[in-house]
């Protein structure tokens, strides 16, 4: 999608700190982060959100969570934990429409959920 920041990203044409990198997936620093360590996973396919990636092809979905499996077991961010958030949609606060997932970790993290 050639007006996506992600899609630039993947093409070299913007820079970002990769921390990760294989042939379907790429991880990289937040520019705004949340935690002490913040890090943005996207497939190089570029879909809309998490509904769009899961409906068209699943596999997609598991390659992301792979490559956040090898990261977080790398940075041993297994120890202490870490979270896994998607925005899907502007109520949600997604700004980039380019599916991606936040992991967040470093610090203790604030309640969420049950």
């Amino acid at each position: 999608m050639s007006d996506c920041i992600f899609c630039k990203i993947v093409e070299g044409k913007i820079p970002s700190t990769k921390i990760f990198e294989d042939e379907n997936v790429i991880g990289f620093k937040d520019l705004r982060p949340q935690a002490v360590i913040h890090q943005l996973f996207i497939h190089k396919k570029h879909t809309k959100d998490v509904n769009d990636l899961a409906k068209n092809d699943p596999k997609e979905l598991s390659d992301v969570f792979n490559a956040i499996r090898h990261y977080t077991e790398k940075e041993n961010l297994t120890k202490d934990g870490f979270r896994i958030v998607t925005n899907m949609g502007p109520n949600a606060g997604q700004t980039v429409f380019h599916t991606h997932f936040h992991v967040l970790a470093g610090e203790p993290l604030g309640h969420f959920g049950a």
